[in-house]
């Protein structure tokens, strides 16, 4: 029975450590395979997107799969057809939804009124497939995450969110370091605690980085925070991920990035071309874990 990808935590523990097993066992034998056979996808993106759209259009098409790429500028999503309405109509037409979209709220309207499986694409509350993709190049290198720390410096927007949840499903430690006005929601940093996350929060990114295994770090200023960005520029000055600031960290540490970045801002050119950076493993392994993704969905 085909099912709905929302959160991390919809895998399970033990769903979620298979998914990224699954995915290395993909990237190694290069899969190819005829699961989405005679199913259309239609992928629906409220935000534009490189990666994303790219790495699920990719895995669609390798797994036998056709699709339809939707924006609001060329359907009905930009007007006034309620959302409920396209849901079901969808459901007619398609045999599920990969979404990129704003508010959580219109992934669950999407999934009440729609019969067809939604995969969650990202939103402004966490960005799921991007942290299970990070998370599959950090068990590439070490599989065992008891142990790790995982520092990120930066805005705690929706990727920092889905590395809260993250923690709560897989046992390492996550290391935030935002300043003032710009730290997790406490709300959803104490759901995340209680449901057994290790997650401390600091206004200093050395505290965080300092003897941590991999650094993360996201742009200042995320899609639609652009009027933000000289105010957001005075804010983060102090948190760049440069040399200085890696050198802080454990030895043999990995750098990570979600991309695009902002060479310069959130982190010095010298980093991201550096032999500690990781970042187009990570760009890679969207693939191959979007397709393990894809496989729990829909398997029978």
């Amino acid at each position: 029975m085909s099912r709905n990808f929302i959160h991390i935590r919809d895998l399970g523990p033990e769903g979620a450590r298979r998914i990224l097993a699954r995915a290395g066992e993909m990237k190694a034998g290069r899969y190819r395979g005829r699961l989405l056979e005679g199913r259309t996808i239609v992928m629906i993106f409220e935000k534009s997107s490189t990666r994303t759209r790219l790495s699920f259009d990719v895995a669609i098409r390798q797994m036998g799969g056709q699709l339809i790429f939707m924006t609001p500028a060329e359907s009905q999503l930009g007007r006034s057809e309620p959302l409920r309405d396209t849901a079901r109509v969808i459901s007619r037409y398609c045999d599920g939804m990969v979404v990129r979209t704003f508010g959580e709220e219109r992934l669950a309207e999407l999934v009440q009124y729609g019969s067809v499986p939604v995969v969650n694409a990202l939103t402004d509350e966490g960005h799921p497939c991007q942290v299970l993709g990070d998370l599959f190049t950090i068990y590439e290198r070490t599989p065992d995450f008891s142990g790790l720390r995982v520092a990120w410096v930066g805005d705690s927007n929706n990727v920092a969110c889905s590395w809260m949840e993250a923690a709560s499903v897989f046992p390492f430690e996550l290391r935030l370091a935002s300043p003032s006005g710009y730290t997790p929601d406490k709300e959803r940093l104490d759901f995340y605690i209680r449901a057994g996350a290790r997650i401390s929060v600091s206004s200093d990114p050395r505290l965080a980085v300092a003897g941590a295994h991999y650094v993360n770090t996201d742009v200042w200023a995320s899609m639609g925070q652009e009027r933000e960005r000289q105010e957001r520029e005075q804010a983060f000055k102090g948190f760049c991920v440069s040399a200085e600031l890696m050198a802080l960290a454990a030895p043999g540490a990995k750098f990570m990035h979600c991309l695009p970045a902002h060479r310069g801002e959130e982190v010095t050119d010298e980093v991201m071309e550096g032999e500690s950076s990781i970042i187009f493993d990570q760009a890679e392994n969207r693939l191959h874990v979007q397709k393990a993704i894809l496989e729990w969905v829909f398997s029978e």
